[in-house]
């Protein structure tokens, strides 16, 4: 019994060549970029047969896709990476948002309770109509100001701290208070014009411990996370 073998396309068969490239092409996991250039790279070898169409370069771009690669070469090698270590790092200005760029920052606000004056994280009380959320936001706009813009994340608080009163303030009815923690991320771009309506420092999870006080940040670093 015999079998018949399919013959490959002879070398000049260009027709069989042009099928062949069609259906790789088509199977191909080629970027819109790769095909273009191929297909550019095709036109110019067209062109130096002297079998190029000039009517199928009208309304087509000068700009050739080995122009772009190169142009994008010469951009990227003149790219330099902006210092990692900025002028408030180097001064340690910690009042500045513009410092410790590889970890996230909190707010600090200096509130007074009592006769005490403490860093805290924001905190406002809450108002009888509010939600728990919705006293989150006045706290923002309370410390924040009009030129910095927050979002809250969840309606439900991700922490919670009790404390009680300093003994000069504190009552039968009235010896403590519960603080829920929100988490919201800055969504300002440009805080040239921001001016914070308390005295304010931005500091990093490991900075916590420099103003917090311990039974404060023990509660806090339970649901802090620096990541």
């Amino acid at each position: 019994m015999e079998t018949a073998l399919p013959c490959p396309p002879a070398p000049g068969d260009s027709a069989s060549n042009s099928r062949l490239r069609k259906i790789e092409l088509e199977r191909s996991l080629y970027s819109d970029h790769e095909m273009r250039k191929l297909e550019e790279e095709e036109q110019l070898k067209k062109k130096m047969e002297s079998l190029y169409d000039e009517d199928e370069a009208r309304g087509k771009t000068v700009i050739m896709a080995q122009d772009l690669e190169e142009k994008w070469e010469q951009k990227f090698l003149r790219f330099k990476a902006a210092p990692r270590i900025t002028d408030a790092d180097k001064s340690n200005d910690r009042t500045s948002l513009n410092r410790k760029l590889d970890s996230n920052l909190m707010l600090l606000v200096k509130q007074k309770i009592g006769n005490q004056e403490l860093w805290l994280l924001p905190q406002v009380e809450w108002q009888p109509g509010e939600t728990l959320r919705s006293t989150a936001e006045r706290a923002m706009a309370m410390f924040l100001g009009d030129h910095i813009q927050a979002k809250v994340l969840g309606n439900a608080p991700f922490g919670i701290y009790k404390y009680k009163f300093p003994k000069a303030i504190r009552t039968e009815n009235n010896v403590g208070a519960k603080v829920f923690f929100f988490k919201a991320f800055l969504q300002s771009n440009d805080l040239s014009q921001a001016k914070l309506k308390a005295d304010h420092l931005w500091v990093t999870k490991k900075e916590l411990g420099d103003y917090l006080q311990s039974e404060y940040l023990k509660k806090v670093n339970r649901f802090l996370l620096d990541l």
